[in-house]
């Protein structure tokens, strides 16, 4: 009974929340959701990026291999794209450049391939192509 009273005038002092006290909770809740909202906007375009990077990847790594295993052009500029690798839509692979690694074609040739998207370079990477 004793208990019950103090519990009583204990509940009975209290005004209930203010309205500040409700409007620093909003804010803080607010910052939360806006923070949170921020990470995924964040992972969004990380995932979209590795993505990108990853088709760009796998594109340049079959054209890596349609040079290599085409026949050796002495004096060459450039080799062809492979005319059966499907690249997808918005994607273009220039044709690989060839530059000579001595002042003479003496059977090695560095081969740049070029990977882009709407018109972006995504990847480059450049291989060596030797005549066996």
């Amino acid at each position: 009974m004793q208990l019950f009273k103090v519990a009583k005038k204990l509940k009975g002092n209290e005004a209930g929340a203010s309205l500040i006290e409700t409007l620093m909770a909003l804010a803080i809740l607010g910052l939360v959701a806006a923070i949170f909202l921020s990470g995924l906007a964040t992972t969004s375009r990380a995932t979209i990026i590795a993505d990108e990077l990853s088709t760009a990847e796998s594109l340049a790594r079959s054209e890596m291999e349609y040079v290599k295993n085409y026949a050796y052009q002495y004096d060459a500029t450039e080799y062809p794209v492979d005319p059966e690798l499907p690249i997808p839509e918005t994607w273009a692979m220039s044709p690989p450049v060839v530059e000579l690694v001595h002042a003479t074609d003496d059977g090695i040739q560095k081969v740049t391939i070029t990977v882009e998207r709407n018109g972006e370079v995504i990847l480059s990477t450049e291989i060596f192509k030797v005549d066996r």
